[in-house]
Parts: C-alpha cells; structure tokens; sequence
C-alpha cells in the first residue's frame, strides 16, 4: 500500500511521524513523508500525486479540529473518496468522535505501537478486499477499535 504521513499546519516536531514512516516502511508499505508544515491543500495534492491508498496525520500542536477537517473536505472535493485516513498525535479523547465523523478510521495516541498501525492497515485492506467501503469520504461508519 502507498502510504502518504504528512504533518498539517506550524507543528514542528515530527520525531513520531518519522517513527511511524519508518515502520510502515519495514512493514512491506511504500511511504512519502511530506516533511513539516504542510497546508491541508499541499497534503492533498500530494495525496493525489502521489496516487496513495492512505493517509496518515499527525498533530501535536492543538489544531487537529481544524486541519484534519480541512484535508479531509479537501480530499473529498477532489474525488479522493476512497482513500483511508488516519491519525496521531496529541488528539484528546472527547476530541475524537468528531473526527471519526470526518471520515478519520483511526487515531492514534501518544505510546501507540507500531504494529497497532500496521495491524489496522492490515485490518483496512481487507475490507476493501471483501468490498467495503473505509475511506474518507466512503458513509461506512467503521473504525478502527
């Protein structure tokens, strides 16, 4: 799978972005890290550049309500619909509910282990594989635990 982990809006720390681009890397997955600071409009046409299956964000610096919206509405708009979207970093837990509703299928928090990532991703492919639907902009309703 081609992955894209990209890191939305003026966060500059990116040691776990890095950590998860790496794994998914060793986990047999093709990876494109953007690098830092990237606008929800770079993120997605990276995505669409890219031709990537999935996403994942990670945000640490507080305006995961407004930037995860944003590249998830971004995406749609562009006929990303199916693409998976996942996230990490600082995302409180009474936060997340609304971005589950954005079409987000995973957040990961601080101490998550990799192969939790990996296992989802396994987890996501093979509902595309029996057919349904898990991307963004795809009304399944599914997430990941």
């Amino acid at each position: 799978m081609r992955i894209v982990i990209a890191k939305p809006g003026l966060d500059g720390h990116d040691r776990g972005a890095k950590v998860v681009a790496r794994a998914l890397r060793d986990g047999g997955h093709e990876v494109v890290y953007t690098g830092l600071r990237k606008t929800p409009e770079e993120i997605v046409r990276i995505v669409m550049d890219e031709d990537a299956a999935a996403l994942g964000l990670s945000t640490l610096s507080g305006a995961h309500d407004v930037l995860v919206p944003a590249v998830c509405d971004g995406l749609r708009e562009e006929g990303l619909s199916e693409v998976i979207v996942f996230a990490g970093g600082i995302i409180p837990s009474d936060e997340r509910d609304s971005l589950h509703n954005q079409g987000v299928r995973a957040i990961f928090g601080p101490g998550a282990r990799t192969s939790e990532i990996l296992e989802f991703l396994e987890a996501a492919s093979g509902r595309i594989e029996s057919g349904e639907p898990v991307g963004v902009g795809e009304n399944s309703g599914w997430r990941w635990r």
